[in-house]
Parts: C-alpha cells; structure tokens; sequence
C-alpha cells in the first residue's frame, strides 16, 4: 500500500514538471534568437525555457509570451527564429536597439498574435499586405524607420484590432482614414503621427464608433477636416498639429462630448471659433496656436471649467481681455494669447487661478500696470508681456522680483521710453534668484547697465537690444555664474570690450552632466531669443551660446582674451569702433558658428588659423582695413564676396582683385603676427638709429673732452694722417703728369 502510494507521488511530481517544460523546438529557437544578439546576457541557461525571464508558457509548455522591453537588446531581430513560436500571443521587445525587417514568413506563422509591440528600435521597410493575425488587438510599430505606403489590404484580418500606432516613422500615401468602414470597427487609438502622409483626410473615420484617440499631426495633411470625425462622439483627443490643414472649424464639433483634448495648432485654418465651443465642458487642452483663425473668444468658453491650457496666440483673435472672466477656469495653467490684436485691461480675474505656470500675452493691445496681485501665483515661472502698452517699468519689476517661481521674463518691446530700473529704485534688491531669462530689447530704455543684474546668479539669458543704453559694458558681467546668452546690440554703449567678460563660466568650462541646466520653457520661444522664428524651442539649454554687441560704439582692441570661450557659437561685434587686427586666438573658438567683424576699423591679415573654424555658417570682416591675401584653400574662401568688400588692401578668391607674388607670407606665422602688428608697435628702427648716434658720437668726442692726454694724441694722429695723405695724393698726381707728357 505504502508503495503504490509513493508511486503515485512520484508520477504526481513527473507530470507537474512535464505540465511547464517547454517545446524543445521553441526552446531552440529562442536560444537561436538570442545568439543573434550582440546584448548583455539573458541568463536563457536552465533546462525548462518556461523559467526563463521574459518567457510565459501555457499549461502545455507552448510560449504565449515573449516580453524583453527596455533590456538592452543589440543586433538584428531575425524574425525567422521566433516564426516556431506558434502559439506566441504577446511579443514585446520595445525601446531595445533591434534593426532588421519584419519577414512574411514570421507574420504569416504568428497567426495568434494579440499585442505585438516594437517601438523604438531600428527596424525598417515596407508593411506586408495584411496584420499576422485575425486576434491581434494593439500593434505597436513606433519611433522606427519603417517606409512607403500602408497597403489597403493591410487591415483585412483586423476585426479585433483596438490600438494601432505607426508615429514616427516615414509612411508616406494616404492615411487609411476607411480603417473602420471595413475592416476595424472597435479601433480606439489611430497614431499616424510624425510621418511624411500627404493629401486629404478622407472619409471613414465618423465609422470608428469606438475611437477614442486619433493622432495624425507632423505630417503632409492638407484639405479640410473631413465632416464625418465628428460622428466619432467617443472621441478624447484630436491632435493634428502641423499640417497644412485649411478651412474653418465645424459647429458639429459641439458633438464630440467626450473631447479632452484638441490641438490643430501649426495650419492655415481660418473663421472663428464655434460659439458653442464651451459645450466641450471635458475639455482640457485648446490648442490652435499660428492659424488664421479670427473674431473673439466665445463667451461659451467660460463653461470649459476643466481647463489646463489655453493657447490661441499667432492668430486674428480681438475684442477687450478685460472683459474675459478667467476666474471659473481654476485647472489652468497656461495661457497663450500671444500676437493678436486683444485690447484692454491686464486682466484681474487672472490673478485667481491659482495653478497658472505660464502667461503670455505679448504682441497685443493691452494696457495699464501689473499688479502686486500676481503675487499670488505661486507657480508662475514664464510670463511675457512684450508689445503691448504698458505703464511704470520699475514699479512692475519691484513687484516681479518677488515672484520666487520666476525664469523667464520678456518685457520687449513694452514700457517704451521709460528708464532702466536703476539700484536707487531696487533697494535691498534680492530679487529674480531663479530667473534665467531677461528680455527687455526694444523698449528704448535710457541709462546704464544696471549693478542689480548682478546679483541674478541663475541668469543664463541677458537681452537688451533695441535701447538708448548708454556707457561702458560692466565687468561684473563675466562673473555671472550661467550667462551664456547675451545681446547689447543697437545700443550707445561705448568704451572697450572688458576683458572679464572672457572669462564666462559657462563659456569657458565644459558642465558635467549633473550641471546641465535642465530647465524647460513652459512655453516655446521664438525670435525673443532664437534666431529662427519659425523654429519652437522649449529646453533652455539647447540654445546657441552667444555674444551680440554689434551696432555700438565700441572702442579698442578686441581683446586676445577672447580665446578663452571655448565654448562660444556666434560672435557679433559688427558695427562699431574696434581698431587692431583680428585676434589669432580666436581660432580657439572650435565651435564657432557666427563671426561678424564688419564695419569696424580692424587692420592687417586675417588670420591663417581661422581656417581651424569647421563650424563657421557665417563670416563677414567686410568694410574693415584688412589687407593681403585671403587664406587660400580654406573655408573662408567658400564665403560669399560680399564677406570681404569694403577692404581695399584684401586680395584672392573670391574677390576679383588678384594678389602679386605672396611667396612665403605664410611660411612662418610667427612673422605673420609681427606683420599683422606692426601698425601698433614702437618704432624701433628709429630709436636704435638714435642710440646708435648717441653712444658713438660721446664715446669718441665725450673722451677727447674729458681726457687732456688722449685729446693731444687724437689730433697728432690726426696730423700724420693728414701728412700722409697729402704725400700719396702729391706722388699720384706727378706721376700721371709725367706719362701724360710721354
């Protein structure tokens, strides 16, 4: 009895390890998948793969699930080794580094597929013609390089299909707006975004009953919304940013109940906003940002109480901000209503949403003075209130500089024609410590640099262009700790280049990792600090850094300090009074993006070492007193002539006045900087002509002076000399008298 009870015991524990031991030919082809990988190890070493990491088995021992995301995977996918894997029903090797295609082979075997999910990796080529499966539900194929058009038979089997997201790839075609119509009807995500689809949105999509999700912006779009999007009243989220999107935006809008976000910023949309709009009451996120889009806000908005962000700026939009009662949106966060053509009052119902981060109200039409009020945003960080019309410069930043949470400040182009907050005015000034960004260009400010800025210790940022700023630039400035970033352009300032601005921190030493500034704009940056108006920018460190004095009066030398900047991407001191040559050591600027020397009085050679420039987009040392050949077989000759006129002594490519014979001038460069600054050094030719005079002069006639005995026997020396010669001369002239008589 005891026997056949220990043998049913042992047959008991054989069948419970047979029930997880898995297929030896899916064991096989997944070590043959491994192999292929050049990764950290997957520790695939036991007998029974069921016990593997990242492998489920079913009570059978066939692999359902293959989940490796996120492990460091290297090398190609060869999908042909997972093809045995017949009963897989979930594979995820996502944010790996996989390259290689999807073969048929292996699409055809994975007829039991239901989520597959190989985002961001390296995979390309083309789609087959059909989805693996009938059962697969999420298809995940983002953030790759997969290419050309999605075959119209791709979703024949996709009955089940729920999630399907190509983003990040270059599809090109149509975007398969019928997916629902025959083929998908329980889709609730569609991502087509940051392709290369063009053409019209066709209809289909009012069929997908079940969509909540459609994301098909950073494409090629162009055409009107198709009509039936709004019979999808499941929808959350519609985001279509940057296309070429046109017409107006539809009443029947008002249908999507469910929507919580909407971006169609970044088209040419036109017409008003519905004025039912806030019929939308789920709505968080408006975001129509640079269309055409006109008329004034619907008073119907003030029902979206679940506001986060509000962005309507670059468009037409009118009528008086004033009358706006932001009071009942207390989720909002941000606001953007730059450049449009508001009017009115700052608005006080501002001030009680508590949650804002962001204010932007620049290029408009408002009025009168901020209040102490604004103080009670506890996180506002980004706030611009450039061109617009308002009052007291000083009393705005005394209040501001309270503001603790504050980064970015732009007041261009506002407060016209008031004076610089001077110290007088900002006493016991410890304000603005978080700030990093400063911009008050265009204001026509008066006065000097202030001493205040000083102590902002955070600033990375400084632009004053566009003002009436008068005398010398501080030296205080190149001990601003972050200073990267700095503009004075088209000003009065006067005096030299200091030399302590040569030794910027942040232009100077390369940050560790740890130093980066990470700080983001809570809103994208446009020509207030970019170069490119067109370009959006939202991390603060990815900004070129630069120095902007151009258009000043400027004095001296530019120092040869300035090759400390290592760091340094554009260099702008056009426009004024530097005399000397250029520097040579600015040729220790390798990351150099921007060099303007023009219109100034600058003398002698370029330098043979600017050629180490790689980096140089621009170059222009036009209208200077430069002279001799342009470096040959450099960059610099590849720049336009337009660089170089204006330099009569300046000769070679690519002007058209040829040089002489230049044999050796740039043999040696040593002789080279002897000759750029011979213009400024002492005439030594000249004072060695005179000591030499003076110490032979007085150390022959000074002892024939001093001495009695040596004056007596210079001048019997002189005597016998004189006798001697009158003898030769005597003899000479006899002589040839006598053979002119023979």
């Amino acid at each position: 009895m005891a026997q056949g009870f220990l043998l049913f015991l042992l047959f008991s524990y054989i069948i419970s390890i047979n029930i997880h031991a898995c297929n030896q030919i899916e064991r096989c082809s997944l070590l043959s998948f491994a192999s292929t990988l050049s990764s950290p190890p997957l520790n695939w070493t036991s007998l029974h793969c069921c016990h593997w990491k990242g492998i489920t088995c079913d009570q059978d021992g066939w692999v359902t699930h293959l989940l490796l995301p996120s492990k460091g995977l290297k090398g190609d996918i060869s999908p042909s080794s997972l093809r045995n894997l017949t009963h897989l029903t979930h594979l995820n090797l996502s944010h790996n580094s996989l390259y290689g295609s999807l073969e048929t082979q292996f699409l055809l075997s994975s007829n039991r597929l239901e989520i597959l999910d190989l985002s961001y990796n390296h995979l390309y080529g083309e789609l087959s013609l059909s989805l693996p499966s009938r059962k697969i539900r999420i298809l995940d194929l983002s953030s790759n390089h997969f290419f050309g058009a999605i075959p119209s038979s791709f979703f024949q089997q996709a009955s089940n299909l729920t999630s399907f997201n190509v983003s990040n790839n270059t599809f090109t075609g149509y975007v398969p707006s019928s997916i629902c119509l025959n083929y998908s009807p329980f889709v609730r995500l569609l991502d087509f975004s940051s392709n290369e689809f063009g053409g019209n949105l066709a209809l289909g999509l009012g069929e997908c009953f079940e969509l909540q999700v459609f994301r098909a912006g950073h494409n090629n779009l162009s055409g009107l919304l198709p009509e039936d999007i709004y019979n999808a009243t499941k929808l959350e989220e519609i985001a279509l940013p940057m296309n070429s999107l046109r017409g107006v935006i539809s009443d029947k809008i008002v249908n999507l109940t469910n929507l919580k976000i909407l971006d169609l910023s970044l088209n040419q949309l036109s017409g008003k906003l519905p004025l039912n709009l806030g019929k939308l009451s789920k709505l968080k996120f408006l975001t129509v940002y640079l269309n055409n889009l006109e008329g004034t806000i619907p008073a119907s908005l003030r029902n979206c109480t679940n506001l986060v962000e509000l962005r309507l700026g670059f468009n037409n939009f009118d009528g008086d901000i004033s009358m706006l009662n932001f009071s009942k949106f207390s989720q909002l966060t941000k606001l953007d209503l730059r450049y449009n053509n508001f009017t009115g009052m700052f608005p006080v119902s501002l001030y009680t949403c508590m949650y804002l981060k962001a204010i932007a109200l620049t290029g408009n039409h408002i009025e009168g003075e901020i209040k102490i009020e604004i103080l009670s945003l506890k996180s506002l960080s980004f706030l611009t209130l450039g061109h617009n019309r308002f009052t007291n410069l000083t009393g705005t930043m005394k209040i501001l500089m309270s503001c603790k949470s504050l980064q970015t400040l732009s007041l261009v182009g506002s407060f016209v024609g008031e004076g610089m907050p001077f110290d007088d005015g900002m006493v016991d000034f410890d304000g603005f410590q978080n700030l990093r960004a400063l911009n008050m260009a265009g204001t026509n400010l008066t006065g000097e640099i202030p001493v205040w800025l000083s102590k902002l210790k955070n600033l990375g940022a400084l632009i004053l262009a566009f003002n009436q700023i008068t005398g010398p630039i501080p030296s205080w400035l190149g001990n601003l700790p972050r200073l990267f970033f700095i503009n004075l352009s088209y000003n009065q300032i006067s005096g030299e280049f200091p030399k302590q601005l040569c030794r910027l921190p942040r232009l100077v030493y390369e940050p560790i990792a740890s130093q980066v500034d990470q700080y983001e704009f809570e809103l994208p940056v446009y020509n207030s600090i970019t170069t490119n108006q067109n370009v959006q920018q939202y991390r603060f460190s990815l900004f070129a850094t630069s120095i902007d004095l151009s258009n000043n009066n400027i004095v001296g030398d530019i120092p040869t300090e300035i090759g400390q900047l290592h760091l340094l991407c554009q260099l702008a001191l056009h426009s004024n009074n530097f005399s000397g040559v250029i520097p040579d050591q600015i040729s220790n600027l390798k990351n150099l993006e921007v060099l303007d020397l023009s219109m100034n009085h600058l003398s002698g050679r370029i330098p043979l070492s600017l050629a180490s420039l790689t980096f140089l987009k621009t170059f222009n040392v036009s209208y200077n007193n430069l002279g001799g050949p342009i470096p040959t077989s450099t960059q610099i000759q590849t720049f336009n002539t337009s660089a170089f006129e204006g330099n009569l002594k300046l000769c070679g490519a690519p002007l058209s006045n040829k040089c002489g014979s230049n044999k050796g001038i740039y043999e040696d460069d040593t002789n080279n900087k002897d000759l750029d600054n011979e213009p400024h050094q002492l005439p030594w030719f000249y004072i060695f002509t005179v000591l030499g005079f003076i110490v032979g002069f007085w150390g022959v006639c000074g002892s024939l002076v001093v001495n009695k005995t040596w004056r007596c026997v210079y001048f019997r020396f002189i005597d016998n000399i004189q006798d001697r010669l009158y003898v030769m001369v005597t003899m000479r002239i006899n002589t040839m008298k006598r053979r002119l008589r023979s």
